[in-house]
């Protein structure tokens, strides 16, 4: 199968061959004709295989085609993405796409003035690429409309619920056309995302051209299980032992991002970091001296998690594990990408056990874990496996306790021997937003 057999037509062929596509993925071979069909879409792949071309490619060719010419402050089309990063390299892939067609596209994003974002829109974009919150800044501020609207991408919601755009896309939600064509991708989907695409979409082709939530098997993965105290150090130690050239590191909190970074670059490591609190002019300044490899260490919040792509990135590390599983497969599929091979390692303490275990039962594998010499954990991790379960070692029986003067007997907790005391199942509570279910027009 070529692109060509997909019905693409000529100057996106001709941009596609520019950028070394040479046959459609698994995902593209079948979303394109579904987008140009004008079907809606919910579609399921592993990270790095080329989802973006997917919907943006087909999405390109209808625009071209169909349609009126886009008027003052309107779009014809809307991806939204839940990052700034994200939503600069799908424009960024959009653009590339569009070059040898009569289309405009933008990208808008908070974190920046907004005025120069409000003249761009003044003429009318084709193809806009937006975060929820900036786009709804601009909406009510007159500086767009959302009459002309044929299309609406969500790419990665189910990232834009865990960050909390639930009432963001509801509102977004009530200012669209009924009459448009929906698409959702995303390398995860959970049943929140299922429930809301079942809302906002008509009559979807589903599709998922791998097993759900399973990582790609182009990465090796490993834990190194740690005490908390010592991880920046073990990090170091297999830095050095190693030889790493280029890592891309996730912390849990932007306060974990400074101060790794200013570990790091306090022993004479070229690193940088990046999180939600620093401006977007020196977030992508990172990103583009780390994709130079001016920088050899970049430590980033989940920020980074999604639509970063860089060119045969060999590591990443989790210093400290995702709260949402989901969010492992995707920080993971920074490397392994287009084909090439990478390697995933997580450094694990004792009070990480229940994220552990919530990543091997999503990602249906127990990770294999190696021991490091002198870095051995005074507190053990306990085993997990794939099922979910923690593994605990039996307590001993307790004996009961007695008070005298006919006061309350505390009996405690008895654990039987050879049981395993219950763990307590958390689950995060994700408000996921409710929509008007009211029947809507079928472009």
């Amino acid at each position: 199968m070529t692109f060509a057999t997909l019905g693409l037509i000529e100057p996106l062929l001709r941009a596609l061959e520019a950028l070394g596509y040479q046959t459609p993925t698994p995902v593209q071979a079948q979303a394109i004709p579904a987008v140009l069909a004008g079907r809606d879409l919910m579609a399921a792949a592993q990270t790095g295989t080329g989802k973006t071309a997917g919907f943006a490619v087909p999405l390109l060719q209808l625009l071209t085609m169909e349609g009126p010419k886009v008027t003052a402050n309107s779009v014809r089309a809307l991806i939204l993405c839940p990052t700034r990063e994200l939503a600069e390299q799908v424009h960024a892939s959009v653009a590339q796409y569009a070059e040898h067609l009569p289309l405009t596209t933008y990208a808008v994003y908070g974190g920046v003035s907004i005025n120069p974002q409000m003249m761009k829109l003044r003429k009318g974009v084709d193809v806009l690429v937006a975060t929820p919150g900036r786009l709804i800044d601009l909406f009510r501020q007159n500086a767009l409309k959302l009459n002309q609207l044929q299309t609406l991408v969500l790419d990665e919601a189910d990232r834009m619920l865990d960050l909390g755009f639930s009432e963001e896309l509801a509102n977004i939600y009530r200012m669209l056309p009924k009459k448009r064509q929906t698409l959702l991708f995303s390398a995860t989907f959970s049943d929140d995302i299922r429930l809301l695409a079942g809302q906002m979409l008509i009559d979807p082709l589903s599709i998922e051209v791998s097993p759900r939530n399973v990582a790609a098997n182009t990465v090796k993965q490993w834990v190194v299980p740690v005490d908390k105290k010592r991880k920046a150090e073990l990090f170091v130690h297999l830095m050095r032992k190693g030889k790493w050239k280029q890592v891309l590191v996730f912390a849990k909190t932007r306060n974990g991002v400074d101060a790794m970074v200013d570990k790091l670059q306090g022993l004479g490591i070229n690193a940088d970091g990046i999180h939600g609190d620093k401006p977007q002019a020196t977030r992508q300044r990172a990103l583009d001296r780390f994709k130079a490899s001016e920088v050899q260490i970049l430590v980033a919040t989940d920020v980074a998690a999604r639509g970063l792509d860089i060119e045969d990135l060999p590591m990443v590390v989790n210093f400290d594990l995702p709260i949402v599983a989901e969010d492992y497969i995707h920080r993971i599929g920074r490397t392994g990408r287009a084909g090439n091979t990478g390697e995933a390692i997580s450094l694990v303490c004792a009070d990480e056990v229940n994220m552990l275990s919530a990543i091997e039962m999503l990602t249906r594998q127990t990770l294999t874990r190696k021991m490091e010499q002198d870095f051995e954990p005074e507190h053990r991790v306990p085993d997990t496996d794939a099922s979910g379960q923690v593994v605990k070692k039996p307590k001993k029986p307790k004996k009961p306790k007695t008070s005298g003067g006919g006061g309350k007997r505390n009996l405690g907790k008895w654990v039987e021997s050879g049981e395993v005391a219950a763990e307590p199942s958390i689950k995060p509570v994700r408000k996921v937003p409710v929509f008007n279910t009211g029947p809507r027009k079928k472009k």
